[in-house]
């Protein structure tokens, strides 16, 4: 983390692996993870709920170079963990070969209100350079709000090279509204409710003790983007 100015930016360099599993895996692997990881603080007896809204430019260029497997792509996102809270989080991952970099701010209720309706200017008021350079990407390449995904997440962390083990499941969309403060959002699923996404996220090298439980897996890495997913349906109407 970088303290900068009066804001906190959290950057972050690591490797993201995802693996497709079912509930029953899913119910396996977390109750092993649990004897020997830590949950994170968040984690009820069932997780937390995550919920962002993906922009994407006018002509989904993010969408379509994640579809096309290009090795350098970005995600810009706006997430908040409950519709009630004071604050939300904007973020932008860029894929750099193996590695993921994902920097993150933590913007107020009102600002982000602004972001949902594509006003970009409250950015400036932070002054940092990374909210300037969202500002200027964000405006100057026409991004625009584009769907809101929501799904829950159970997460696990080691504190060896900063290993964070995830399953995400329940994942829902909309693409009719984009104020991801609304407890009136019409979400339909957009991904088949007995899947799991396990997904392992961590810098350096994987331990072994993990490494052997996702080897039981006997999956894949899967390349599953949310943002894809989501898009799904709208995109199948675009001509």
């Amino acid at each position: 983390m970088k303290l900068r100015g009066d804001f906190l930016v959290n950057e972050v360099l690591r490797q993201e692996h995802k693996f497709l599993i079912t509930t029953l895996e899913y119910i396996k692997y977390s109750h092993h993870f649990a004897n020997f990881l830590k949950e994170d603080t968040h984690n009820g007896i069932d997780g937390y709920t995550v919920r962002s809204l993906y922009f994407d430019t006018l002509e989904n260029k993010d969408y379509k170079e994640k579809n096309d497997g290009l090795e350098i792509r970005k995600k810009i996102r706006l997430r908040i963990y409950d519709p009630n809270s004071d604050f939300a989080v904007l973020e932008m991952k860029q894929k750099q070969g193996i590695d993921q970099r994902k920097r993150s701010l933590r913007i107020s209720r009102q600002d982000a209100i602004s972001l949902t309706k594509g006003i970009y200017t409250p950015l400036l008021k932070y002054k940092d350079p990374f909210s300037v350079e969202c500002f200027t990407v964000m405006s100057m390449q026409f991004y625009r709000p584009k769907t809101v995904i929501q799904y829950n997440r159970k997460a696990f962390i080691a504190k060896e090279n900063k290993i964070r083990v995830t399953f995400d499941n329940r994942l829902v969309a909309t693409e009719s509204c984009f104020d991801i403060f609304s407890n009136k959002l019409n979400f339909y699923p957009v991904f088949d409710p007995y899947n799991v996404v396990l997904e392992v996220k961590y810098n350096g090298f994987l331990l072994s003790y993990i490494r052997e439980i996702i080897n039981e897996c006997n999956r894949s890495n899967l390349s599953v983007s949310k943002y894809c997913v989501s898009r799904s349906v709208s995109m199948n109407y675009i001509f």
